[in-house]
């Protein structure tokens, strides 16, 4: 959820900030309130009521009435914490475990750890939001120093053909599988030679495998990304059938399809990098927070759900995150500051303790206060439950054994069954 997805207005349900709204924010013990991006204004209470769900009794804002259905499947980290609260850095961290750009995201770890089962679809795809690529762009999926044939592989997942000049045009009837075949064969022969004259660079192996699969994915293709063989009934649950929900469950479908057909990781994006169109809530949580509940809260219950009928819950993890929270106080009259003090985040699926929750932030929701989850312990989490020891998940680089937890993070028990 690329902006930073408010946790009191969604998840992190605190009466003290219905109680003292309109006040000023005084969190006690004289500590100074600061902002990232502007002055704190008085205590914003949600706009949005609550309501408790499920066995687990999880609070959940009435913005999110499909979600809250599936909470019980769920494993919620309720007191995650950034090292920042600045978007590209946050995102950074988030998705590679750094702050600064130039290292291998979690796709890329994955992708280098467990290889892929597909020969013909990519190993790691990305499907941005239908607005546009999120903060740092490409960066996000970068495999950093790990071989490039770990990154991402962009795909737009909109209706009109997701993977352009797949086919040559209608126009260039000179070209026939017979020329092509004969032309791919050179084009290997050339970059083989290359290759063989510079085998240090990763970039030209990565070249010929990203040509090789575009080969193979002309036949692939056009059938994983066709929803024509869907029924009716899978596509009103994604809620293809509403222009609100069109794009953003078009994409989660996808994705289903995706991981059936063998693509090891993929990742959805809800909110394009910029100040509007986003979970960057600045100017009004009341007007800016419900259009991106409502585009994203039911596609992502029906891939629960999806998921679960098809048998594929119990091997596919589900994350649902976003680089860091907002903060109790108003900015302007009624829009939210960046905050990295604190915010949520769940899992679903593949050895999660469904139903449970972890760590809890202060009574405001302004700073975890206990059992805290750091981006290092998120992500150790997340390759333990994929099998993999993020302590010996490592690539020598410039002499250093890096890793995508850098020197930190601790595997989160309480949330694995």
């Amino acid at each position: 959820m690329n902006g930073g997805a408010s946790q009191m207005d969604l998840f992190d349900y605190k009466p003290a900030l219905f109680r003292h709204a309109g006040e000023a924010f005084d969190p006690g013990r004289g500590v100074r309130v600061e902002a990232a991006t502007s002055e704190p204004g008085k205590v914003l209470r949600p706009p949005f009521p609550f309501r408790q769900h499920g066995e687990s009794g999880r609070w959940v804002s009435d913005l999110l009435p499909h979600t809250a259905q599936c909470v019980d499947q769920m494993a919620f980290l309720m007191a995650m914490q950034s090292r920042t609260n600045v978007h590209g850095p946050g995102s950074y961290l988030m998705n590679t475990g750094f702050l600064l750009p130039g290292f291998p995201c979690l796709g890329a770890w994955v992708s280098y750890a467990l290889g892929n089962e597909s020969e013909d679809l990519p190993t790691f795809i990305v499907l941005p939001d239908a607005r546009g690529l999120p903060y740092n762009q490409k960066g996000n999926f970068s495999a950093g120093f790990l071989p490039v044939t770990h990154q991402g592989t962009v795909i737009d997942g909109g209706p009109s053909g997701p993977i352009p000049g797949l086919r040559p045009p209608d126009s260039a009837a000179y070209i026939t599988p017979a020329s092509n075949a004969e032309g791919l064969e050179l084009l290997q022969q050339l970059n083989a030679a290359h290759l063989h004259s510079n085998p240090g660079d990763s970039r030209l192996e990565a070249r010929i495998e990203a040509y090789e699969l575009a080969a193979r994915m002309q036949l692939s293709a056009p059938e994983a990304f066709s929803l024509g063989g869907e029924t009716p009934a899978t596509r009103r649950l994604y809620g293809l059938d509403q222009p609100t929900t069109a794009e953003f469950g078009r994409r989660c479908l996808l994705a289903r399809r995706l991981v059936e057909r063998g693509v090891r990781f993929v990742q959805v994006w809800s909110g394009a990098g910029g100040p509007t169109g986003n979970w960057d809530n600045h100017s009004s949580i009341a007007k800016e927070l419900p259009p991106m509940c409502a585009a994203t809260d039911q596609p992502v219950a029906a891939l629960l759900r999806d998921l679960r009928a098809r048998g594929l819950l119990d091997d596919t993890l589900v994350l649902w995150n976003t680089e860091f929270g907002r903060m109790p106080f108003s900015q302007g009259g009624e829009g939210r500051d960046h905050n990295g003090g604190t915010f949520v985040g769940w899992m679903a699926g593949a050895g999660i303790r469904a139903g449970t929750s972890y760590g809890e932030s202060d009574e405001w929701s302004w700073k975890a206060s206990r059992d805290v989850t750091t981006n290092y312990d998120f992500h150790a989490t997340v390759l333990h439950l994929l099998g993999l020891d993020h302590t010996r998940l490592t690539w020598l680089h410039a002499g250093t054994n890096r890793r995508l937890t850098d020197v930190h993070g601790e595997v989160i028990q309480e949330v694995i069954a």
